[in-house]
């Protein structure tokens, strides 16, 4: 749609007075137009400004992910206002990503949880009311107790594994009937008061907080040890926390990341926002790569259970994406930095292998702060 010529001979802005020379005034910013419109204008200038968001997105990630290198070159070239920008495009993908992976995780435990559920009704399947399942329980509960050949349960981790599991499969049967579960019982070994941290250079509200964390740590791993309701509880929340304090962890690497850019790329004389940019658009790559591939595996979950045979060709496109993967950082890295092929090589070896120990260090320190939630 073509705009007419509009006169401003004449015309002040209503902030400044300042004489406009256009629908911006050049002294303040501020717009000719009045926000004191119709509603109908105002949802006509919210699509216009969606679809113009949209068309963005539709110029940025089929390059993003079919052309290496690319966007990044466009940046450098400074056409720039078709793209969306790095930072932006780096965020909402690593954010999407994450959630999905997420979706992912939780959808495997799911599955795990019905699949032992349903092997192991056993003896529980043959009782057809809610309290022939708790008597059942409490009679199996006794037997093991008895070959035990203890009089207390505290300490003993096998019997507890074995009521745990008991447990699970008469409430997989009284979920089955309607019936509310057997609530799981409070175990002596989770509980636990843990040394106290104590550092001497460090403040005594540090140090309590530490202890704190400490505790719930061991806590959640004895947990996940013990099985049970209690140990899906606690996986449950190491995963949501691990994946609470990943997408800051990445943050954290993507200026690591580009300092390690220019530090193998020293003589080539860039700045550091140049590879900082080449971090981003690398990392938006990987993320949407991420979300590609758990979006296949959740398919492949919905998929598989009306065309078992479609399995083999779900795993052939998850081998083509990571084999795409790990050349198109190649390509990007050649196009961008246009070195020869042997020095580039050399150097995409070597920020392979560190880019991929920093990765690993961060996510085992997020899965350690995901213990301690």
């Amino acid at each position: 749609m073509k705009k007419e010529l509009v006169s401003f001979e004449g015309v002040h802005c209503a902030n400044c007075s300042a004489p406009m020379q256009g629908e911006f005034c050049h002294e303040c910013g501020q717009s000719i137009h009045t926000v004191l419109r119709p509603m109908h204008h105002m949802v006509e200038d919210t699509l216009d400004m969606v679809f113009h968001v949209d068309g963005r997105v539709f110029h940025t990630l089929p390059p993003l992910f079919l052309r290496p290198g690319f966007l990044t070159m466009e940046y450098f070239a400074g056409r720039r206002q078709r793209y969306v920008a790095p930072f932006r495009l780096m965020f909402v993908l690593s954010l999407l990503a994450f959630f999905v992976c997420h979706l992912a995780v939780d959808n495997l435990d799911i599955m795990k949880v019905q699949t032992e559920a349903s092997a192991g009704t056993g003896n529980f399947a043959k009782d057809l009311t809610p309290s022939d399942v708790r008597a059942r329980f409490e009679q199996e509960r006794k037997d093991m107790l008895q070959q035990s050949g203890q009089s207390t349960t505290t300490g003993n981790k096998v019997f507890n594994k074995l009521v745990e599991i008991e447990r699970d499969h008469a409430n997989h049967r009284l979920s089955e009937l309607g019936a509310r579960p057997i609530p799981a019982e409070s175990n002596p070994d989770i509980g636990f008061e843990s040394k106290p941290v104590n550092i001497s250079w460090l403040p005594d509200a540090l140090n309590h907080s530490l202890t704190r964390s400490a505790a719930r740590a061991a806590a959640n791993v004895m947990a996940m040890k013990n099985g049970g309701e209690q140990g899906a509880e606690a996986r449950e929340r190491m995963v949501a926390s691990t994946f609470h304090v990943l997408p800051q962890t990445m943050f954290v690497l993507m200026p690591l990341f580009a300092l390690l850019l220019k530090f193998t790329y020293i003589f080539k004389r860039r700045l550091y926002m140049e590879h900082l940019i080449v971090a981003l658009h690398s990392h938006a790559f990987l993320f949407l790569t991420l979300l590609l591939g758990m979006l296949l595996y959740l398919l492949h979950g919905w998929v598989a259970t009306h065309a078992a045979w479609s399995g083999g060709l779900f795993r052939v496109m998850g081998w083509a994406l990571e084999i795409w993967s790990l050349l198109y950082l190649l390509l990007m890295q050649k196009r961008v930095y246009r070195q020869g092929w042997f020095m580039t090589l050399v150097k995409y070896g070597f920020l392979g292998w560190v880019y991929f120990t920093m990765v690993s260090v961060a996510v085992v320190c997020a899965a350690a702060l995901g213990m301690t939630n």
